[in-house]
């Protein structure tokens, strides 16, 4: 940095305390930046600032030194006064709690997070670097921190406001100074004007949501209104408040919202003036109160969002659609294949896709079939005729934005069931609603409040620099225009309340391209395989906070590997895995599936059971919104393990391991018609390939009581099927729970993988013959056949340890070609303390023993090399081992003694 240059800290007008906290917080994070007080600042800061402004690094604009800006860094807002020395292409970092606004903005950079103040951030950071704070630094961050978040009451309140608050009362922040200054009393002028608003204040119903609009004449007012719109909203507790003050002259307009349906800061920025989806306000001239007030009248009911819409229950992704003059024959395959009810008819050319998940306009829409219309004309023998007589025609669509009283109305009207959803911007096909959409809503919690309770689950549980770069892959995903969702078992967990860190990412559109563009805006690089359109993000190392800067980019085609310090933080997984959405079918039973693309609906669907086909929405829109197409979460509360379809177990018999290990995990039951299925497709585990089901076997043995989920697997007869010589018993539990005994209190790396451990023990009492069989069967790894034929090997050794009276040598003698592994397992499975103390000995004492002699001292001795050398070594090493020898003068001439025997035998020979 140039020493005539100076790094500024900004805010917006108007300040409140989370600008101006924010504006310490990122002072104490980059203290050779400036902050800068705006020109306006509420009157509560003003006097908070004449009794503590001593002891604060605050700076006016008349005081900054007439030196160039080099970079700014600009707290709570995205919009901003310039000071003097900055240019139009200064560069800067925007650090907020709002999304980030403009992200093509040529040198800006941003960090934030959807928490409920700005200053939060940044205390975290400061927290997490040990940085001190005194008493009114402390004061003013947890000021900063209740305004923002009503005293931690407002909705969109996060417990890492909780834990941020927290840590600052730690430091000695001072809750009767907090209350001075947030319940700051009303000016005469102000009481006054609240009055007037109070008595004006009209409330609307715009689109199921609660608007307040106040307006009232003040010509000579000169006073704060930000205060008195939080004054009213803590009386109406509105989804928006829009304040309208006639100065005469002009129109303060002050606006609020506590719901992401009214966004005030759009509304202010047609109106000529700014803010965000929160807080916005705008200076009106030239204009009448009336018409201002009509005319914000019509902005809302162009701009808030109905309480549901169809967004938030279609299925969304590119549908399964057929084209025109498909028979009815092939109709009935291809509900066979996919499984819905319905299917969008379409315009197609020649050589066209007859039907799938393809991306069709609504310009080609040509009507709707339903299974219904099929089952009849086959019943009928009209096989062979086009569906195109007997679907319902016509081109009836929505929007993701219609709500659901005219979605309603449509189907009755219609009679369609399943009505396409269409992007009015591109007339494109985006997805599909359906009757069962509609009956799911009913007696559902609200989808807000549903949204809320997923949102606070997320942040409780992940690591918040993993929350962070989730929501950086929302939003990127978004701006491409696909939706992006975490799937599965991490979903699944979450509202099981158990830890899971793993995110499965599935992508409704380009994986590839969004792990890219990914890579090339937060840094890191991608592998990706374009064959099953699958790519893994390999993070960035996480930075120090000092190092957010711009910094030069470095990038290759597919690989970008640009750095940008800061973006993540260091408790990152190395890499985050992005599928595209796809569906599957299977040719014949057991074999391995054929992919396609598909929607999340189909891509849950080929899922194995209903608990893992949750899905969460990360994206900034629907961010939380929770999709459950397949009673999976009714499942987990009445804890079932249920399968999807009745051919389930036969497409993939290896299915019937896993729910036996997810029913034993989680303490479930499997489903009555489940466990019936389950016996009906066991016998198929035969025509299984021997990896898959020795990984599924792995995957138990990873389990926290193995036992538990292989007895059940021989309950269901999978045991049998697998090798009829290994059952679960009562020595197998013991010993199982030894072993998990003795691996708690090991120190250092194991001997052995753990499943390879629990593997052996299973099978140590399988004959030569039997354990040929079973490696036959599972065609193991040669790592672990290492391991388990070494154990097999030391049977004979692990009688002859049992014997107490054992000299040294025996010791050493029996035990010296047995793998770390067996030495382990021995103990656990012989429950031998004699066994235990001899393999101790060994260990500890007998192995470490060293002779003086080698082969060369034989070789000069003329001795010739071969097995010979062994015996009289191990000969000398037993006398030292059994006390016969005790120095190297003993072991020379004993070793002395052994050669001249065998050279004497040898020349009788």
């Amino acid at each position: 940095m140039a020493a005539e240059s100076m790094i500024v800290i900004l805010t917006h007008e108007h300040t409140d305390f989370d600008a101006l906290a924010s504006m310490l917080g990122a002072h104490k994070l980059f203290p050779e930046a400036t902050p800068v007080l705006p020109r306006v600042l509420n009157r509560n800061l003003r006097e908070f600032l004449a009794l503590y402004r001593s002891g604060l690094p605050f700076r006016q604009q008349e005081e900054l030194p007439r030196r160039p800006v080099a970079r700014a860094i600009v707290v709570d807002t995205q919009s901003f006064t310039t000071v003097r020395g900055m240019r139009p292409d200064t560069p800067g970092l925007y650090i907020d709690h709002h999304a980030w606004q403009n992200p093509d903005e040529p040198g800006w950079q941003y960090w934030g997070d959807q928490v409920g103040a700005t200053t939060t951030l940044l205390v975290e950071k400061i927290a997490e670097r040990s940085l001190p704070v005194n008493q009114v630094e402390a004061t003013l961050l947890l000021l900063g921190i209740y305004e923002d978040t009503g005293s931690l009451g407002y909705a969109a309140t996060t417990p890492r406001d909780l834990r941020a608050s927290a840590w600052l009362l730690e430091q000695g922040a001072n809750l009767q100074v907090l209350r001075r200054f947030l319940h700051h009393p009303l000016s005469p002028a102000q009481t006054e004007l609240y009055n007037r608003l109070a008595e004006s204040s009209q409330v609307y119903d715009i689109a199921g949501h609660s608007v307040v609009i106040a307006a009232a004449y003040a010509p000579n007012y000169s006073d704060e209104i930000s205060t008195l719109a939080h004054s009213l909203r803590d009386i109406y507790e509105p989804d928006g408040l829009f304040l309208l003050v006639d100065l005469d002259d002009r129109i303060q307009m002050v606006a609020r919202s506590t719901s992401d349906a009214v966004d005030v800061g759009r509304i202010a920025k047609a109106l000529g003036g700014g803010g965000h989806a929160r807080a916005a306000a705008a200076l009106i001239r030239n204009r009448r109160v009336d018409e201002v007030q009509a005319h914000l009248l019509e902005l809302l009911a162009q701009t808030v969002k109905p309480s549901v819409t169809v967004a938030q229950i279609m299925t969304h992704g590119v549908p399964v659609v057929v084209q025109s003059g498909v028979t009815i024959e092939e109709m009935a395959q291809i509900i066979q294949r996919y499984g819905f009810e319905g299917y969008p008819v379409v315009d197609g050319g020649a050589g066209a896709t007859r039907a799938g998940p393809f991306s069709s306009q609504a310009s080609q829409l040509r009507g709707i079939v339903s299974r219904r219309q099929v089952d009849r004309a086959t019943h009928h023998g009209l096989a062979s005729h086009p569906i195109d007589r007997y679907m319902r025609t016509g081109a009836i669509t929505v929007t993701p934005e219609t709500s659901i009283a005219d979605l309603q109305r449509l189907m009755i009207e219609s009679g369609w069931g399943q009505i396409p959803v269409v992007d009015p911007a591109s007339d494109q096909i985006i997805g599909i609603v359906t009757r069962t959409d509609l009956i799911k809503l009913w007696g559902s919690p609200s989808i807000h409040s549903r949204r809320e309770d997923i949102a606070l689950r997320l942040e409780a549980s992940l690591p918040a620099s993993l929350l962070a770069t989730l929501r950086q892959a929302g939003a990127l995903a978004e701006r491409l225009g696909y939706p992006l969702y975490a799937v599965g078992g991490f979903v699944r967990d979450l509202l099981l309340g158990r830890a899971n860190a793993d995110v499965d990412l599935v992508v409704e559109g380009n994986a590839i391209e969004l792990a890219i563009e990914l890579a090339r805006t937060h840094g890191g690089r991608v592998r990706s395989h374009r064959r099953f359109g699958t790519a893994k993000w390999i993070l960035p190392d996480a930075g120090d906070a000092s190092q957010w800067h711009l910094v030069e980019e470095e990038q290759q085609e597919d690989e970008p590997d640009s750095r940008r310090a800061g973006d993540l933080a260091t408790t990152l997984p190395a890499s985050l895995d992005f599928v595209g959405a796809r569906t599957e079918f299977y040719a014949a039973p057991t074999a391995l599936p054929t992919v396609e693309r598909g929607s999340i609906k189909l891509d849950l669907h080929r899922r194995d059971f209903t608990i893992n086909t949750l899905a969460i929405n990360i994206t900034p829109s629907r961010w939380g919104e929770l999709l459950d197409f397949y009673g999976g979460e009714r499942d987990l509360q009445e804890r079932l393990i249920r399968v999807l379809h009745t051919h389930s177990f036969v497409d993939d018999p290896t299915r019937i391991l896993r729910a036996a290990r997810f029913e034993q995990r989680f303490g479930f039951r499997i489903e009555q018609r489940t466990a019936e299925l389950i016996g009906d497709a066991v016998d198929l585990l035969d025509r299984v390939t021997p990896a898959r089901v020795r990984h599924e076997l792995e995957l138990i043995f990873a389990e926290s009581r193995p036992e538990q989920a292989l007895r059940r697997l021989g309950e269901l007869g999978v045991l049998d099927i697998i090798h009829p010589g290994l059952p679960v018993d009562d020595w197998v539990a013991e010993r199982f729970q030894r072993l998990r005994a003795a691996m708690q209190a090991h120190s250092g790396p194991l001997p052995a993988d753990v499943d390879q451990l629990y593997f052996a023990i299973w099978t140590y009492r399988l004959d030569a013959l039997a354990f040929a069989q079973l490696d036959q069967r599972l065609s193991l790894m040669r790592s672990t056949l290492n391991v388990l034929e070494n154990l097999h090997e030391a049977k004979g050794a692990a009688e002859r340890l049992a014997l107490p009276a054992l000299l040294p040598s025996e010791i050493y003698l029996t035990l010296q070609h047995t793998s770390d592994a067996t030495r382990f397992l021995l103990p656990i499975i012989t429950a031998s303390p004699v066994v235990a103390a001899h393999i101790q000995r060994y260990q500890q004492e007998l192995r470490r023993v060293r002779l003086f002699t080698d082969g060369r001292d034989l070789k000069r001795l003329g001795l010739e090399p071969g097995p010979i050398y062994g015996q009289v070594l191990d000969a000398a090493r037993s006398a030292w081992m059994d006390g016969r020898i005790q120095s190297e003068a003993e072991e020379r001439r004993l070793v002395q003694q052994l050669v001249s025997e065998r050279l004497s035998e040898r020349n009788k020979i």
